[in-house]
């Protein structure tokens, strides 16, 4: 590894699996020391012992505000002032329930894990950082926050709101040093998108190319994404590499968000032109 978080301070939130654990494991790898947490104690404290002296994990439930500031808190007690946050914990939503039938008290929830603990994040992250003019908030987002339908109504637009939110914060902040970025997964194979795919890990390790057949017309890349191509992005965007990189959401869905797959819209065409022949056209 390079160094490319040397002497830098870091908080994860929802760090104990998935992309927040593989982010902690590549910022440890980097030089960065680190704040986990996450509501999930057990995990957290075995991903911290197992990353060595340059991290620690602490219970922060991101749905409260009080949490997440004396998480910031103490990552400048045992570290120093916080350079880095990822505010990364999230929910799968209440699934793909028709609008008639949606349940506000899911809906309220989803926004507050999704959503209103982003903002407290860049809140008390901010506060630290603008005295110093400088830091990196990087917010975890999705491809559903930039095109619809792929996922639950209040996944995608508590996600579609953290890619505004964080321009928003972008133009703000930019002032003071300080860089706000959004990062956009596709389908990436994490412990929550297996729990809504019914479909466990042992399976996945056990067939990995099988996985990438079964999602290969998803992504224009034709296979599944995997934590590791959303922490490099992460590790990119925290490191002063990405000094002019601001406001920006990134996409990390194989080319997902970038428009109708082009095989997919091909043979649609295909479809079109022999249904208009059929008739005569």
């Amino acid at each position: 590894m390079t160094g490319r978080l040397d002497g830098k301070v870091a908080m994860i939130t929802g760090a104990a699996s998935g992309i927040g654990r593989r982010t902690a494991e590549r910022f440890i790898a980097e030089g960065a020391r680190v704040l986990l947490t996450d509501i999930q104690d057990g995990k957290g404290e075995e991903v911290a012992r197992s990353l060595g002296s340059n991290a620690a994990y602490r219970h922060a439930d991101v749905t409260r505000e009080e949490d997440i500031a004396a998480a910031v808190a103490e990552a400048g007690r045992r570290f120093g002032p916080l350079d880095i946050l990822l505010s990364n914990a999230g929910i799968r939503g209440q699934g793909a329930a028709p609008i008639e039938q949606l349940d506000m008290a899911a809906w309220d929830r989803a926004m507050n894990v999704l959503l209103r603990s982003v903002v407290y994040g860049a809140k008390h992250a901010a506060a630290v950082m603008k005295p110093r003019r400088s830091g990196s908030i990087v917010n975890l987002a999705s491809a559903a926050g930039l095109v619809a339908g792929a996922t639950p109504h209040d996944y995608s637009t508590a996600k579609g709101a953290v890619v505004h939110f964080t321009k928003g914060l972008a133009l703000e902040l930019g002032e003071f040093g300080i860089r706000a970025n959004a990062v956009c997964p596709g389908y990436t194979i994490t412990p929550m998108v297996l729990e809504g795919l019914g479909i466990g890990a042992q399976a996945i390790e056990a067939e990995p190319q099988k996985v990438d057949a079964a999602f290969a017309s998803v992504h224009p890349i034709p296979r599944v994404g995997r934590v590791e191509d959303i922490a490099d992005v992460i590790v990119f965007l925290a490191s002063d590499e990405a000094r002019f990189v601001n406001g920006q959401a990134v996409g990390v869905d194989g080319g997902l968000s970038a428009g109708a797959h082009w095989s997919g819209h091909r043979a649609k065409m295909g479809a079109i032109r022999t249904a208009l022949a059929a008739d005569g056209t």
